[in-house]
């Protein structure tokens, strides 16, 4: 495709300036024998039939030989997005919002042990089981990702559902604990993490308290835990703020990210991220 488009800037420039090649070509360092034979070719073949006549890919080949029609680039490799953050802001809200707009992204469903809320679904929004349950996959070893104990309560990424996206070649999406986060990327170093974060303290734990899913104690707990991390935004790869009724502009920022993970030049050669 380059070559095609040399071939017509260079005809049409050479139809009123047959020189223009000429000063060009003295840029241009050239590697090899072969390919400034193949220079003065190009430039004798444009210039010498372009004021009489269109230059044909067939004509080109005639002279070249065949062009490669083969893509450029191979499709890149799959993403494995982490979304992470303190308790109360807004992880699960995002994910759903971002499963409405993104049904091609894979969405892990995290197995946990604790008591199902009011609006959550089996197998959409968690997989729920025993503690008994869960500690046998702790001890199987292979049947978990990752897992952490968390408010005195187990929750895990089973193993078997992040590979099966990835051999099919689709983008995975984690929705994972700060804990869980770290432990992902030691076992995966090439999955890309994004913290959320609140606009401000005091409004990541007005979130909290309007759950009114806990009392004082459990919820002083989990106030102080969202403050301690916190202080490992700096270990993601990306941040972005879930301000208050502005749940399209965060999905669209993690929209943004994926798209620039899939452009990075390792996806597509096969050198990582």
């Amino acid at each position: 495709m380059l070559l095609r488009r040399l071939i017509t800037a260079s005809s049409s420039y050479c139809t009123h300036h047959a020189t223009y090649l000429a000063p060009f070509s003295t840029l241009y360092t050239f590697k090899s024998t072969d390919r400034k034979d193949t220079w003065s070719r190009i430039h004798r073949f444009t210039c010498t039939n372009a004021a009489t006549a269109p230059i044909s890919v067939t004509e080109l080949e005639s002279t070249l030989g065949p062009l490669d029609t083969t893509p450029t680039l191979p499709p890149p490799s799959p993403v494995v997005l982490v979304i992470s953050g303190p308790s109360g802001v807004g992880k699960d809200a995002v994910i759903r919002k971002l499963q409405e707009k993104r049904p091609d992204l894979y969405f892990v469903v995290t197995a946990t042990s604790r008591p199902m809320r009011p609006g959550e679904v089996e197998g959409v929004d968690y997989f729920f089981v025993s503690k008994s349950q869960f500690e046998e996959w702790i001890a199987a070893s292979d049947d978990l990702l990752e897992w952490a104990l968390v408010y005195g309560e187990y929750k895990g990424i089973p193993r078997k559902q992040v590979q099966d996206a990835l051999q099919r070649g689709t983008d995975v999406v984690l929705r994972i604990d700060v804990q869980g986060a770290a432990t992902v990327r030691r076992l995966m170093p090439d999955v890309v993490t994004v913290f959320l974060v609140a606009e401000s303290e005091a409004e990541l734990v007005q979130r909290l308290l309007d759950r009114k899913t806990e009392p004082l104690d459990k919820m002083l707990v989990r106030v102080q835990t969202a403050k301690e991390e916190m202080g490992h935004t700096g270990k993601f790869d990306y941040v972005v703020v879930n301000k208050d009724a502005e749940l399209d502009k965060t999905v669209g920022q993690l929209e943004a990210i994926l798209q620039a993970e899939k452009l990075k030049v390792g996806r597509r050669l096969g050198s990582g991220s």
